[in-house]
């Protein structure tokens, strides 16, 4: 049997109580979506994760890249959308924990042999009672690029805060751009204050990838478009939860309502560094970051 083996090195931010929290973690988490572990290892400063082989490694080794981006359609990369969402509401309300992952992106979705995505890295997830609504941290981890405005500022983590990281992660599946490194478009940084820009004008078409704009429907695209912006906003509050989002996806009759602005969606860029040059520093979307919040 082929199985992937997770290294950690002895320099990686993920010390040993990050180890054996991903690992009793996932040993209790069953779902379709998440990524099956097999076991583990540890001697001395060697640290191994065994888990099921995925042969088609992660979603961002297709979407960002124009060679590979056609392998993906529209109808794959709707059931990726869904299986993320479906494997999300499985961590924040059906299994026996509530679960906030913490960093929700895109090489963090693996593909099977199928292409159906597996939600993996549960490294720096947090564990919730039922009655928990939200918790709070010094040490801010993950990855700037998706993370949520109360939690990179102040340090809050919520379910609110993965629904936040979706919403990213269902742009950049719509328009097979990162987040981050936007400077192609002017003055914006980043895929959401692009995405705002388009859907204020009413230009929301522009937003989707060449390869995929043929396939979907104009009502489809719109109506995603909109969920993903719903997850983005400032507010936390204002953001649907991963059930509504699911049920939004399901049905193309249930009444959305308009979003507000994203949050980071007035962010510039420098052209040298790409580099953010805003309040809240951050990282490329696929380095995961370790940081201490300065309260607003």
């Amino acid at each position: 049997m082929d199985v992937a083996v997770k290294r950690l090195a002895s320099h990686s931010g993920q010390g040993f109580i990050e180890f054996k929290n991903e690992v009793e973690l996932i040993a209790k988490l069953q779902h379709n979506n998440l990524v099956k572990l097999m076991g583990c290892c540890i001697q001395g400063e060697e640290k191994l994760l065994v888990y099921e082989y995925l042969q088609n490694k992660s979603l961002d080794f297709f979407i960002y890249d124009g060679k590979r981006t056609a392998l993906v359609d529209w109808t794959k990369r709707r059931v990726i959308i869904e299986g993320i969402a479906q494997g999300l509401l499985y961590l924040h309300k059906h299994s026996r924990l509530r679960i906030i992952h913490r960093d929700l992106k895109a090489s963090n979705i693996l593909l099977d042999k199928d292409m159906n995505p597996k939600i993996s890295d549960f490294g720096l997830a947090k564990i919730f009672s039922s009655n928990d609504i939200q918790g709070s941290t010094k040490r801010v981890v993950g990855t700037y690029g998706y993370m949520s405005p109360e939690y990179a500022s102040e340090g809050i983590y919520s379910i609110k805060s993965d629904v936040f990281s979706f919403g990213v992660l269902l742009l950049e599946i719509l328009s097979g751009k990162r987040n981050s490194g936007f400077h192609q478009y002017g003055d914006f940084l980043n895929l959401l204050g692009y995405s705002w820009q388009v859907w204020e004008g009413g230009r929301w078409p522009e937003l989707l990838e060449s390869s995929i704009a043929k396939e979907i429907h104009t009502s489809e695209a719109r109506r995603y478009i909109k969920i993903a912006l719903m997850c983005v906003q400032e507010n936390a509050d204002d953001r649907p939860t991963m059930s509504d989002v699911v049920a939004m996806l399901n049905s193309e009759n249930v009444i959305l309502p308009e979003p507000n602005h994203p949050a980071f969606f007035n962010l510039r860029v420098s052209k040298v560094h790409e580099s953010f040059s805003a309040v809240v520093p951050c990282s490329h979307n696929d380095l995961t970051i370790t940081a201490e919040p300065d309260g607003r």
